[in-house]
């Protein structure tokens, strides 16, 4: 059976002819939710097998407030099914329009499916671009399966898929996602976002782009307003100055300062510093990285590397000169192949090579030499040490390894200074001075033990054995033949080889890659 009709008159005729069939097909009225049809240019009715049908041309539709049009349209009475094509447009309320080129909209579960060319959903703030959408009408929820692209204020946000809750204003998008903003480029396998809070959660491989640099994470946060970072797995942050690695990030946007927490790693490029421990921090501004919790720091030096350990570790950069300062505080571990030592803090300053130990320090300069103060300072000429300065309770000890035993320095005031490979050479004492040394003739057999007091004295090493010592003002002394030395005469009070506390890359408590 068919029948066809137009215009007003037509649209009368068909709500009336319409009821009459529902009527006499079903025995009961349920036009309340059913989709309405509200305006049309030209209207066929058809029933065929109990089926009811309608064919509208540039019809309006109406359902749960929602308007539906489009230039030609086939409704299933029945089954509460629209076909829709050519124009197609959605309204629901005063916020949200899809568009399209054609509609299959189920009324029964409000689901509408768009398809076209250019499929668009919008509502006030943000554009929805795709080729075929789904749009739940009751939940507010669009869904596509397809690329798709997401215009939102200053952001640009695609994806292989995605869905938008057009209530709460949160965007899910699946597979290579990319979120574009002026000041920022990120790219995802998944992405969480928040167009009125802006924030982006993201999970799988992650890249960051700003003008700052990069990060390089699996899971995390990051807002397009603050461009403030937070990252919950193993992250990388890296600019010009610095490369940050942590198993948690988190970076101000506004200062580009970083926090990072577990095995944390900073290194910087200038130098090649790289800076381990638990936790750290780094400040752009003042070019400071602070760590802490198991932090030692690895510089390369000449063809070595030097490492320091401590409590926390601070370094400053100087981007005038690029020069840099480092600081350990407590619990101080030094390691170099040829020189090694602890103190309670060091700082050490790359402008003028000099390395500073405070609170009884003690250094040792390969396997042969110990020398312990209130404070050293090491002076590096071409990154290797040239002299070594003691204040305060200053005493030097060499192990003489022809005779097995100890040669030793104390006084107030000491400069020790080292030939190639770090090997001692000279020590001038200042003040209270007193030695221990063994006498040696021309035929490298022991003479006796040469015990002197000066204030000033002179000592003069070939390869740790004392060459040649000079004495400034009235020395006190007495040579000890050999059948004649007792234990109680080969020290100086004071005296302890503590070679056996000399930090080495096997005992020492830092971790090396």
């Amino acid at each position: 059976m068919l029948i066809k009709v137009s215009g007003f008159a037509g649209m009368l005729t068909l709500l009336i002819l319409g009821t009459a069939f529902r009527a006499m097909a079903q025995g009961i009225d349920q036009t309340e939710d059913k989709v309405e049809i509200i305006k049309s240019d030209e209207l066929e009715l058809i029933n065929e097998n109990g089926v009811e049908m309608r064919k509208v041309t540039n019809g309006t539709f109406r359902h749960k407030g929602a308007l539906m049009y489009s230039n030609l349209a086939v409704q299933n009475i029945t089954s509460n099914l629209i076909e829709a094509y050519g124009n197609v447009k959605i309204v629901q309320g005063d916020t949200i329009t899809i568009t399209g080129d054609t509609l299959f909209y189920y009324g029964n579960t409000r689901l509408a499916i768009v398809s076209g060319k250019r499929t668009v959903l919008k509502d006030k703030k943000r554009t929805l671009t795709t080729r075929k959408m789904e749009y739940d009408m009751g939940a507010g929820l669009a869904y596509y399966k397809v690329p798709g692209r997401t215009v939102d204020e200053e952001d640009v946000l695609t994806s292989n898929e995605g869905l938008y809750n057009t209530r709460t204003k949160e965007f899910t998008y699946y597979s290579k996602v990319k979120l574009v903003n002026k000041k920022y480029t990120l790219t995802t396998d998944t992405l969480f976002y928040n167009s009125i809070t802006k924030w982006s959660d993201f999970r799988g491989p992650s890249k960051i782009v700003n003008k700052d640099g990069t990060v390089l994470a699996t899971r995390g946060r990051y807002n397009t307003v603050s461009n403030q970072s937070e990252f919950s797995t193993r992250t990388t942050v890296d600019n010009e100055t610095y490369t940050l690695t942590a198993d948690s990030i988190f970076v101000d946007g506004k200062t580009n300062n970083g926090i990072g927490k577990g095995d944390v790693v900073i290194i910087a490029k200038k130098d090649k510093t790289i800076l381990n421990g638990d936790q750290g921090f780094y400040n752009k501004e003042k070019g400071e990285s602070k760590i802490y919790g198991h932090a030692y720091i690895r510089n390369l030096v000449a063809d070595d590397t030097l490492y320091i350990r401590a409590d926390t570790l601070y370094s400053f950069d100087n981007a005038a000169d690029s020069t840099r300062k480092l600081i350990g505080n407590k619990n101080v571990f030094i390691y170099k192949t040829d020189f090694q030592g602890q103190c309670d803090s060091i700082f050490y300053d790359t402008a003028d090579s000099v390395i500073k130990f405070f609170k009884k320090p003690i250094l040792w300069s390969n396997t042969t030499s110990q020398m312990e103060a209130d404070t050293i300072s090491a002076f590096l000429v071409n990154n290797e040490i040239n002299r070594m300065l003691l204040k305060g309770h200053s005493f030097v000890i060499t192990e003489d390894t022809l005779v097995k035993q100890h040669n030793q320095v104390k006084g107030r005031t000491i400069n020790a200074y080292f030939e190639e490979q770090n090997k001692l050479k000279q020590v001038l004492v200042d003040g209270n001075g007193e030695s221990a040394y063994y006498a040696i003739d021309d035929k490298q057999k022991m003479i006796g033990l040469n015990r002197v007091i000066c204030g000033k004295m002179n000592l003069l090493f070939v390869n740790n054995q004392v060459h040649r010592i000079a004495f400034i003002g009235k020395p006190d002394g007495r040579l000890i033949p050999p059948s004649k030395i007792v234990p109680t005469e080969r020290q100086l009070e004071g005296f302890s080889w503590r070679i056996n506390e000399k930090p080495t890359l096997e005992k020492a408590s830092w971790k090396i890659e």
